[in-house]
């Protein structure tokens, strides 16, 4: 990690170039500059992690450094003034610190720069995932209450869940329809890609329950269900949905 001391006043550098050593070893002063001509030298010919930045220089104010070139570090300004704040935190400014700089004030200022810059934490079990590390887990039953009585239905058994009106019911392969506490928006996540499919907003079909499908109106597709809807309804795969769907029955195994 490097830092760069724009400071004109050599005591006052050589005295911060100590501090940082002390405070924080593993930092590497790269340069120190005397004035804003040379900042703007070393900045459009260098780069660094941490600049450090007395105000008032020999030729003008630190703040002239910034329209002349490209400072894309965060800066810590170190002034005799404080009247300078306000203009210092428009320009990269973590802290502001007043001269004689204190090691207790230079260390929290450098604890908020590491803060800063400290990568965050990858997160490792979707990286697992996506790597192929993890196999997702699907439920393989469902537990349905009606009543006082329980239910666990084999996932082996849903034909499909539908949406009516605002509940959600599973149709196991034998006809029988129960109530879920679940949206199919949720249900559409919870499922094997492989063995469910969500043809439109009502239902999510197993691939299991087709018994024959039909080419239909704008790329739709007609599907004969096991067991049928009611006689009144129609499962066509929605517009949106309908390119995913035959590449679903291609890449169904």
């Amino acid at each position: 990690m490097k830092c760069v001391i724009v400071e004109d006043e050599a005591l006052a550098a050589e005295r911060l170039v100590r501090q940082i050593e002390e405070i924080a070893p593993e930092m590497e002063v790269a340069a120190v500059v005397g004035s804003v001509a040379d900042a703007v030298r070393w900045f459009t010919m260098n780069s660094t992690d941490l600049a450090f930045f007395d105000i008032q220089l020999s030729d003008g104010l630190s703040f002239d450094i910034f329209p002349r070139c490209e400072v894309d570090c965060p800066v810590i300004f170190t002034t005799a003034y404080n009247e300078f704040a306000i203009r210092a935190f428009k320009h990269n400014s973590i802290d502001y610190l007043l001269k004689p700089v204190g090691n207790d004030e230079l260390a929290v200022a450098l604890r908020k720069f590491r803060k800063m810059n400290r990568p965050s934490l990858p997160d490792l079990a979707s990286l697992r995932q996506s790597l192929g590390l993890v196999v997702p887990e699907y439920p393989s039953r469902f537990l349905i209450q009606y009543g006082e009585k329980l239910k666990s239905v084999p996932v082996e058994e849903v034909a499909r869940f539908q949406a009516v009106d605002k509940a959600v019911f599973l149709i196991t392969h034998s006809g029988q329809s129960m109530a879920v506490d679940f949206t199919l928006d949720k249900l559409e996540g919870m499922l094997r890609p492989s063995d469910f499919f969500r043809i439109n907003r009502k239902l999510i079909i197993a691939f299991g329950s087709i018994r024959s499908m039909t080419a239909y109106s704008r790329g739709r597709v007609l599907i004969a269900l096991n067991p049928p809807l009611p006689s009144a309804e129609q499962a066509v795969v929605s517009i949106e949905r309908a390119p995913d769907f035959r590449r679903w029955l291609g890449d169904h195994r």
